[in-house]
């Protein structure tokens, strides 16, 4: 297959997951540029259930990162060496929403979290900013640092900043192994082999 090419094919193909930053502080219009980039993802009902904060005063973020990554949470210790990090909170959504989550048994407010999120991380690599998505840290010690009431949860944090690496790209599924039209792959027994 002929090889696609757009500039945000570009842009997502140069994208890493990056656990080693500058000390170099982001500048407050290149967050505001991802907060905007977030801030017009889509959402279940528009009901837009999050919130994102972003920690770069240095004191307050060893604060949060200390409650975030200590103990068995220490493998996303690397975090705190960011400049930045966004904490990406969930919120209740609307009643319509709700019901939906209800009826389909997915939790919509989780797949308009990782729209968001991602919207940001594109965003950030757009204009040469580096982060990696965390999902292991101790999410209630996180919230109880920054003060969030009762209904809020920090779902996922972002580590934000200037690369002082670049990763090799990973393998990725072929477009044959990751995609079809209209069904036809999906219409015939997995391959199981054995490996």
């Amino acid at each position: 297959m002929a090889m696609l090419k757009s500039p945000f094919l570009e842009l997502v193909s140069k994208r890493r997951s990056i656990r080693k930053y500058k000390p170099l502080p982001v500048e407050r219009e290149k967050l505001l540029l991802c907060f905007e980039a977030a801030r017009l993802a889509p959402s279940a009902c528009n009901a837009q259930p999050y919130r994102f904060i972003v920690v770069d005063d240095p004191e307050l973020k060893e604060k949060v990162s200390k409650a975030a990554f200590s103990g068995i949470y220490s493998a996303c210790k690397f975090a705190q060496e960011a400049p930045a990090l966004a904490l990406v909170v969930s919120e209740r959504g609307k009643l319509s929403a709700w019901f939906g989550n209800r009826v389909q048994r997915t939790d919509f407010r989780l797949v308009d979290i990782g729209i968001a999120a991602e919207h940001f991380v594109l965003a950030a690599a757009e204009q040469g900013l580096g982060t990696c998505w965390l999902g292991w840290f101790n999410a209630k010690a996180a919230a109880r640092t920054l003060g969030l009431g009762s209904g809020r949860r920090v779902e996922i944090i972002l580590s934000v900043g200037y690369p002082d690496e670049f990763p090799a790209p990973r393998q990725r599924k072929s477009m044959e192994e990751f995609s079809d039209f209209n069904g036809s792959a999906c219409q015939r027994p997995l391959e199981l082999t054995a490996k």
